[in-house]
């Protein structure tokens, strides 16, 4: 990817304090993480998300969290990859994975929606599922309890303990791939 190409980094989760905690919320934090580290404000608003532009080290990243909920968050990401004149292939979203156990990290290239609804609404909304994922793994629950209820549950108070170490390994998972590309991030990331 050439220097002065823009990555697109989209965090998916569901906008409102109520949800900021949540395991559903997982990119979100992932992407105020990176903010953080690298002094990009996350402030500026258009399509249904909230951005900024900024620098993970020599490389130009556009941060954002579309501010639409979950299933719908695929037009916000859509629309702001198009002003920026960006595709599929220059997009990564981190998203929360049920099917991982939890605090895995998994890098994933393409595919389907794998029951995510924000992926089916991404897929959707591009016309393909054609972009880099970070997956994070928030486990299932152990209970009989609803997989809705349960996302939108915060961490248990265990969870709650590695939480932090969590989002630090998909922080270095995301910036492995801004700096040394996919193929590198998925040899290398293997949480």
């Amino acid at each position: 990817m050439p220097k002065d190409q823009f990555r697109l980094i989209v965090g998916l989760g569901n906008p409102g304090e109520a949800y900021r905690l949540t395991r559903h919320n997982i990119g979100f934090m992932v992407v105020d993480r990176l903010a953080h580290r690298h002094h990009i404000l996350v402030d500026k608003r258009r399509f249904e998300a909230v951005f900024g532009l900024g620098r993970v080290d020599e490389r130009s990243v556009i941060l954002a969290k579309p501010m639409t909920f979950m299933n719908l968050s695929g037009p916000a990401v859509r629309d702001l990859a198009h002003f920026f004149n960006l595709d599929t292939k220059d997009l990564l979203v981190i998203h929360d994975d049920i099917d991982l156990v939890f605090g895995r990290i998994k890098i994933k290239q393409k595919g389907g929606d794998g029951g995510h609804n924000g992926l089916k609404s991404l897929i959707e909304s591009f016309g393909s599922g054609a972009f880099a994922r970070v997956r994070i793994g928030i486990g299932r629950p152990d209970t009989k309890q609803e997989v809705k209820g349960y996302v939108l549950n915060r961490f248990d108070a265990q969870q709650e303990t590695v939480l932090d170490e969590v989002i630090t390994m998909a922080q270095g998972a995301v910036e492995t791939i801004v700096l040394k590309g996919l193929s590198e991030g998925m040899n290398r990331i293997t949480y």
